[in-house]
C-alpha cells in the first residue's frame, strides 16, 4: 500500500509544489503590471493625433514622469492596507483573489480609449497590487520552515516568475503596442492577468496550509491598528514626533510650488502616519531581542528606498532616454523602446539561480553572505551600472545619439544588483519581522519600494532642467558610497540580528499542516 502525501506537503525539484503555483500566479500578475507599464510613459509622451491608434496623451517629459512617480508608488504604498487587511480580516489567499480579480478589471478598463477609462484603469491597478502583493510573497515565505536555507532558493525562484513575466510582456506587449496601437496592448496585458487568476484558483490544493484566515486567538494576540493609534495617543514622546511631522506636512502642502503641493502634502501625512505606527509597534515588541531585529529591519527599509529610488529610473527616464536618444536601429529595423525593458528581466531569468548558488555555496563555506552584506553589495553594483548611462549621455552630446550597447550594460549592472538585493531583502523581511505584524510589514516593504519609485520620479523630473550626465553621474556616486557605508557598519548591523541566520540548513519533513511563518 503506497502512502501518498497530501497535496499541500508534496515537493517538486526539491521545492514544495505550492511555491510553483505562486510562481505561475506572480508570472501572470507581472506580466500584466510590467507590460503596462513599459508602455506608460511612453503612452503619455507620444503626440496626439486623430483616429489613429498610435495617438498618446501629448504630455511633456516633466508631466509624465511625475505622474508616473505618483502612479508607482501608490502601487506600492496600497500594500500596507492590504496586508492589513488580509492580517485580520480575511487571509492572504482570499487577499491575493480580491486582488487578481481587481487587476484583470482594471487592465481591461485600460483597453477602452478614452481618458476616464485610463485613470479609472490605473486605479483599479493601484488597488489590485496592493491587496496582492504583500500578500503572495508572505505566502511564499509560509511555505518554508524556520532556518530552512531553502528559503532564499525559493525566493529566487519566485523571483524568476515575476521576471518571467516581465521579460514576455516587454516583448510581446511592446510590438502590439507598436503595430496595433497603445490600447491593443493594455488589453493583451489584462489577458495575462486573467491567466494568473485562473491558475490561481485552480492550485489552492497545493497551499492550504498557508494565507488562511487568522484564528480567533491569532486575532487576540495582534495589536490593531486602532489600538496602535490610541496607544500613540498615551505616549507623549511619540504622539509630539507626529505632531511636529504633521504640522510640517500641512505646511509643505500649503508651501510647495507647483501643481502636485497638495499631492505632496498628501504623501508627508500618510509617512507621519506610517512614522508613528512604526514607533508604536517598536514599542509594543516583545524583548530586546525582537527590537533590535526591528530596528536592522527599518535600516534595510531605507536600503530599498534608496535602491528603488536610483533603479527605478528604468521604467521613467532611461524608458524615454531609449525612445528619444538611442539609436535603436538594428539590421534596417527599428527595435521598439518598449523591448528595452526586457532587457532586466531576460537578464534575472539567466543569472537569478546562479547568483543564488554562488551566495549559499559562500555561506556554507563560512564566508561573509549576510543579508545586509549581501544588500549593501546590491547597491553598489546597481551603482555602477550608472557609469554606462553616463559614457552614453555623453556619446549623445558628442554625436546626437547614443549605441543601444550602454542600456544594455546599464541593464546588465542593475539587474546584478538587483538579484543581490531584491529577493534577498524579502527574505530577510521573514526571517525578522515579528509574525504578529507579518502581513503588515510585508505591506511596509512594499510601501518603502514605492517611496522609492517616487524618488525615482523626482530624480528623473530633474533631468530637464540637470541634464541626464549630471543625474546618472550623481546617482553612481550616492549609490556607491551608500553601499559601502553600510558595509563599513555590518558587525554591529550582524549582531542586531542576534544570530537569526546563523542556524540555517535544508529542512525536508512532512510535518508542514498548519505551518505559518513563526517568530523569530
Amino acid at each position: 500500500m503506497t502512502n501518498t502525501k497530501p497535496a499541500h506537503q508534496r515537493e517538486l525539484f526539491g521545492h514544495p509544489v505550492g511555491l510553483y503555483v505562486l510562481f505561475f500566479t506572480e508570472m501572470w500578475e507581472r506580466f500584466s503590471y510590467y507590460g503596462m507599464r513599459a508602455l506608460l510613459t511612453l503612452y503619455m509622451t507620444a503626440q496626439t493625433l486623430e483616429n489613429d491608434p498610435q495617438s498618446g496623451l501629448g504630455w511633456s517629459t516633466t508631466e509624465a514622469l511625475a505622474l508616473y512617480g505618483w502612479y508607482t508608488m501608490l502601487v506600492y504604498l496600497m500594500s500596507i492596507p492590504g496586508g492589513f487587511i488580509a492580517d485580520r480580516l480575511i487571509g492572504q489567499k482570499k487577499a491575493v483573489t480580491i486582488g487578481a480579480i481587481l487587476l484583470t478589471a482594471g487592465h481591461g478598463v485600460l483597453a477602452i480609449d478614452a481618458i476616464w477609462a485610463y485613470y479609472t484603469g490605473l486605479g483599479l491597478v493601484i488597488l489590485g497590487v496592493g491587496m496582492l502583493k504583500p500578500n503572495i510573497s508572505t505566502m511564499v515565505g509560509g511555505l518554508y520552515k524556520q532556518n530552512d536555507i531553502r528559503r532564499d532558493k525559493g525566493f529566487s525562484i519566485f523571483y524568476v516568475g515575476i521576471n518571467l513575466g516581465s521579460f514576455t510582456a516587454s516583448l510581446s506587449v511592446g510590438l502590439v503596442a507598436a503595430l496595433y496601437g497603445w490600447h491593443y496592448g493594455f488589453g493583451l496585458a489584462g489577458i495575462g492577468m486573467l491567466l494568473g487568476l485562473v491558475v490561481y484558483l485552480y492550485g489552492q490544493r497545493f497551499l492550504t496550509h498557508v494565507g488562511n484566515e487568522p484564528t480567533v486567538e491569532e486575532k487576540s494576540s495582534d495589536i490593531s491598528l486602532a489600538t496602535l493609534f490610541s496607544q500613540l495617543l498615551k505616549s507623549p514622546l511619540q504622539l509630539g514626533i507626529v505632531t511636529v511631522l504633521m504640522a510640517l506636512s500641512l505646511y509643505a502642502g500649503f508651501t510647495f510650488e507647483g501643481p502636485d503641493h497638495w499631492g505632496y502634502g498628501a504623501l508627508f501625512i500618510v509617512l507621519t502616519l506610517v512614522t508613528g505606527l512604526m514607533m508604536m509597534i517598536y514599542k509594543n515588541l516583545n524583548g530586546q531581542v525582537e527590537k533590535d531585529r526591528y530596528l536592522v529591519l527599518l535600516i534595510s527599509l531605507l536600503m530599498v528606498v534608496v535602491f528603488w529610488g536610483s533603479f527605478e529610473q528604468m521604467g521613467g527616464l532611461m524608458n524615454l532616454y531609449a525612445e528619444e536618444k538611442t539609436n535603436r536601429m538594428f539590421m534596417g529595423w527599428e527595435v521598439p523602446a518598449a523591448w528595452f525593458q526586457g532587457a532586466n528581466a531576460g537578464f534575472i531569468i539567466l543569472f537569478a539561480v546562479l547568483v543564488a548558488n554562488f551566495w549559499a555555496k559562500r555561506k556554507l563555506k563560512g564566508k561573509e553572505a549576510s543579508s545586509i552584506f549581501k544588500m549593501a553589495v546590491g547597491v553598489i553594483i546597481m551603482g555602477v551600472g550608472f557609469v554606462y548611462m553616463v559614457f552614453a549621455s555623453m556619446q549623445y552630446e558628442a554625436n546626437g545619439s547614443s549605441a543601444m550597447y550602454w542600456l544594455v550594460l546599464a541593464y546588465l549592472f542593475h539587474t546584478l544588483g538587483e538579484l543581490c538585493l531584491s529577493p534577498v531583502s524579502l527574505s530577510f523581511f521573514t526571517k525578522l519581522a515579528p509574525d504578529r505584524y507579518m502581513a503588515l510589514m510585508m505591506g511596509v516593504y512594499w510601501a518603502a519600494t514605492g517611496l522609492g519609485n517616487k524618488v525615482a520620479g523626482v530624480i528623473g523630473e530633474s533631468s530637464v532642467q540637470a541634464g541626464e550626465f549630471k543625474v546618472f553621474g550623481g546617482l553612481f556616486v550616492f549609490a556607491v558610497l551608500f553601499g559601502l557605508l553600510v558595509i563599513l557598519l555590518l558587525k554591529p548591523l550582524k549582531r542586531l540580528t542576534h544570530g537569526a541566520e546563523d542556524k540555517e540548513t535544508v529542512i525536508h519533513d512532512d510535518e508542514t499542516e498548519g505551518f505559518e511563518l513563526s517568530d523569530h
